[in-house]
């Protein structure tokens, strides 16, 4: 019973050996066969740089402001009697906006004027009496001056009642009314706001760097929020003359016009300023570049040795570069790229330096300097 015994033991373990061996050999030569295989190539999408004429610009944020705009109030208090403007409405420059009860007034003027005429009378009068000699020079003086004060009275309360017909100081589109009428509001309460739209001021600030390439005259481009599609144009009409020793900023101020009324005070604007001639400049996609702690990478794109079907090999190599200026989805390229080398745009994360790829431009990433929103 033990010699067969030991053989089938014997013979098993051979029969796993030999299964193991197996498994081994052909482990190794898979491995080896791999290795020698390579990693496939990997598919990206890719350009030729090229020279773009790049327009120089200077972008800031900006706040629009009203070129004429007030709360209009009254010099003095009163009670509302009629109001004859609607809110929202455009009125001319010295319009009847709000008249203050002026009865009193009015009556303490005819008093007034009735004193005046009096005054003129006993002047002439006097100035005949004085020809003839039968009244002194001083009687006369004390009637000229008399009559001057009651003139200048006169004068004064007709400019109470002036102060209370409250009259626009300037044209522009009124805004929501803040009184009633019986109301009684004193000097200083706000009645209405005023404002002038067309034109319109765009204020921002330039850092001091960009101070030598802006001027008056210069031709802006604005964009805002709510006309997300739009662009409104203008020029710098004032800098002012110092700088923010805080920030180092200079405030600039532009008009835009606004004929339609499309723009109101106090709008958030984006703000672009041309400030030079446009110049040719290396150009890739933004997508192209890998930005990294140790520097801007792209993948070059080389041809090499053939393969057996006599088709050029395509390898990817990392090449450093310098960025410049970014507009929209384009960067400039000021070293590290020449003309004419093709560099991938997307699929950089499956490459590593000298990997094999495939060129296939059925789907590229942006290329546009002035890109918009597209509402799907």
């Amino acid at each position: 019973m033990k010699k067969p015994m030991l053989k089938m033991l014997i013979i098993v373990s051979l029969l796993f050996g030999c299964i193991f061996g197996y498994k081994t050999v052909t482990g190794i030569m898979m491995g080896h066969y791999m290795a020698s295989m390579g990693a496939p190539p990997a598919y990206v999408s890719a350009m030729d740089v090229k020279y773009y004429n790049w327009q120089p610009q200077l972008k800031a944020a900006g706040s629009l402001r009203a070129v004429l705009g007030v709360n209009v109030t009254t010099e003095l208090a009163g009670m509302v009697r009629t109001i004859y403007f609607t809110p929202g409405a455009m009125i001319k420059k010295d319009d009847l906006l709000v008249q203050l009860d002026i009865d009193p007034d009015t009556a303490q003027l005819h008093t007034l004027q009735a004193n005046a005429e009096l005054a003129a009378i006993t002047y002439q009068r006097d100035a005949a009496q004085f020809k003839i000699h039968a009244i002194s020079k001083a009687i006369l003086d004390s009637d000229a001056a008399n009559l001057k004060s009651t003139q200048a009275q006169v004068a004064q309360q007709a400019a109470v009642i002036a102060q209370k017909t409250i009259r626009a100081p300037f044209s522009g589109r009124l805004g929501i009314s803040a009184v009633n009428p019986g109301q009684y509001i004193n000097p200083g309460d706000k009645v209405t706001m005023l404002q002038t739209l067309d034109p319109i001021y765009a204020d921002f600030y330039v850092p001091q760097q960009a101070l030598a390439t802006i001027k008056t005259g210069q031709s802006v481009t604005m964009t805002v929020d709510t006309f997300p599609h739009r662009k409104f144009n203008g020029v710098i009409s004032t800098i002012d003359p110092g700088l923010d020793s805080n920030v180092r900023n200079v405030e600039v101020e532009a008009t835009i016009p606004n004929p339609k009324f499309d723009l109101a005070p106090g709008m958030f604007a984006a703000m672009t300023v041309n400030t030079g001639a446009p110049t040719p400049r290396l150009t890739i996609p933004l997508s192209a570049v890998s930005f990294n702690p140790y520097g801007e990478v792209v993948y070059v794109i080389h041809e090499t040795y053939k393969n057996k079907k006599s088709e050029p090999i395509l390898v990817a190599k990392e090449t450093f570069v310098v960025t410049g200026e970014k507009r929209g989805d384009q960067v400039a390229i000021l070293q590290g790229l020449k003309e004419g080398d093709k560099v991938v745009t997307s699929g950089q994360l499956k490459l590593k330096n000298g990997s094999v790829v495939i060129i296939n431009n059925a789907i590229t990433p942006g290329n546009n300097p002035a890109p918009t929103p597209v509402d799907e």
